[in-house]
């Protein structure tokens, strides 16, 4: 007998489909750009299903599937799946975050370059709990390339420095995954902006190519409140300058101050062996020259045209920004550095091919998330959403309104960019039928950026805060109910500036 939530999920479905099958029987009685209520139906079942069953591939699957049923394209293979994977949108996407990253973190892990860094890092920084936690802060925004990797790289390699210092473990937890997400969007010179870009191209004027959506992504870093507060609230907490942390969390840090327990009695540390374990070859000498060889040429060749274009040459419509190549590269550094201190070749492909494998769910995820948006784009949603609400919502709530709806569906699914695949090709054209303004429009867009990355961070079936307490050794439950007021405290201050700042425009 399956869960009750499967048995819930399967009878909602089997329900639209079957009203969805009699009513298309005959022709589509299409009401101008949408097909009027059942143009929500594909992406309302696929959210309904994220929160009853908290797993967002099969509810997008099951999106899809409702979505070719009301076009009346019922192989969906042909008519969505194969055009949106087979598109040069995806194929970036897979090429950046499959290929490129998983590789060079795999590379890493036989390399051990990223922890050599660490070390020697933490051996000049660290000088107690409160510097313990801020090499933490730090590394987190070094690992800015995604939320995934940052709580992997960052947590393993802080964690014995930190438990040198005392520091609890659930202290380490909430700077590991909060500067995860958040750093990535703030610090976005990796795959965020290319994947947000392929969902928001073309929902609105001032976006029509994904390259604008690249754009428009670096120009709402600014506004991505929840973000930036969550960063700073993290290195106010790392030197201990919060007025408030919440009672659990200042248990645990009394605890560990004062006893060395760096756990509370009874708790269930998640391992983390697998994770901190490096596979180095013996004969191997690991410098820090593999690390700062790929990140220097990561960092250097995406940001290094970015500036010259944008501040320097003053090409603000389209400046150069050559993340995809900067990956590449990257990877080819940390390759030929490694052939070149005499690592075998085929340990460097085992190497590649063991961090592509880690990443294979995500680029499930990218493909099912794109799929649904082209679905989405078939049946008009938008234009019948932005027609029935547009002239309902208050428009100086609806930054606040995206920010709190978006942190609701990612902490139920657990999963920021599923929640950025349903949300945002809504949510942009909403928001500009409301205020037709580049302004209100960069609020909005840094609301739902910000909102999902919330949810993220704080839910305990994501995969940003499972590995932030496997990396730590942290109890997962101890770690959640430690972390949320502060994300809390830093979602509601976000919500308060939106409102005010949609104030001066609508």
């Amino acid at each position: 007998m399956g869960s009750s939530k499967t048995r819930w999920g399967g009878l909602i479905v089997a329900l639209v489909l079957v009203g969805a099958g009699v009513f298309f029987a005959g022709d589509v009685p299409q009401s101008g750009e949408h097909y009027g209520f059942w143009s929500v139906i594909p992406p309302l079942v696929a959210l309904v299903l994220a929160f009853a069953l908290r797993e967002v591939v099969s509810a997008l699957l099951i999106g899809i599937a409702l979505g070719g049923v009301i076009a009346g394209q019922l192989n969906i293979v042909d008519a969505y799946l194969m055009p949106s994977i087979g598109s040069q949108d995806y194929a970036l996407i897979l090429l950046v975050y499959l290929w490129a990253l998983g590789g060079m973190i795999g590379l890493w892990t036989r390399t051990g370059g990223a922890h050599r860094f660490a070390t020697w890092a933490g051996e000049h920084i660290v000088r107690g709990p409160r510097t313990a936690k801020f090499f933490a802060w730090i590394m987190g925004l070094v690992f800015h390339q995604g939320g995934t990797v940052s709580t992997v790289l960052t947590g393993a390699t802080v964690r014995p420095v930190a438990d040198r210092n005392r520091v609890a473990h659930e202290e380490l937890s909430y700077v590991v995954d909060s500067t995860a997400s958040p750093a990535a969007t703030l610090i976005p010179f990796n795959v965020w902006p290319i994947y947000v870009a392929g969902l928001v191209a073309g929902t609105v004027p001032v976006i029509a190519s994904q390259q604008e959506g690249i754009q428009f992504f670096f120009q709402a870093v600014p506004f991505n409140f929840y973000a930036i507060f969550a960063i700073t609230f993290t290195l106010l907490f790392s030197w201990e300058k919060m007025p408030w942390i919440g009672s659990k969390m200042e248990a645990a840090r009394d605890r560990a101050r004062e006893t060395g327990k760096l756990d509370r009695d009874g708790a269930e540390p998640m391992a983390a062996a697998e994770l901190a374990e490096l596979k180095v070859p013996e004969d191997y000498d690991g410098g820090l020259i593999d690390f700062f060889g790929p990140i220097g040429t990561l960092l250097g060749v995406a940001i290094i045209p970015y500036v010259t274009t944008y501040f320097i040459m003053g090409q603000k419509e389209d400046p150069l920004l050559p993340i995809a190549e900067a990956f590449l590269l990257a990877v080819l550094v940390a390759a030929t550095i490694a052939l070149t201190k005499g690592m075998t070749l085929q340990k460097v492909i085992d190497g590649f091919v063991d961090g592509c494998k880690g990443v294979t769910i995500g680029a499930i995820v990218l493909a099912l998330a794109v799929t649904l948006k082209s679905v989405v784009d078939d049946l008009g949603t938008a234009a019948y959403i932005v027609q029935t609400l547009g002239d309902v919502i208050a428009p100086i709530a609806l930054p606040a309104i995206l920010l709190l709806m978006c942190m609701l569906i990612a902490f139920s699914v657990g999963t920021s960019w599923g929640t950025y695949a349903v949300v945002f090709p809504v949510a942009m054209p909403l928001a500009w039928n409301v205020a037709a303004d580049p302004f209100f429009l960069t609020l909005c867009f840094g609301a739902v950026t910000g909102g999902a990355v919330f949810g993220d961070q704080c839910s305990p079936i994501s995969d940003t805060t499972i590995l932030s307490s496997l990396a730590t050794g942290t109890d997962l439950m101890d770690h959640v109910y430690t972390q949320i007021p502060l994300a809390l405290g830093a979602a509601g201050l976000a919500a308060i500036v939106y409102t005010v700042m949609a104030g001066f425009v609508v």
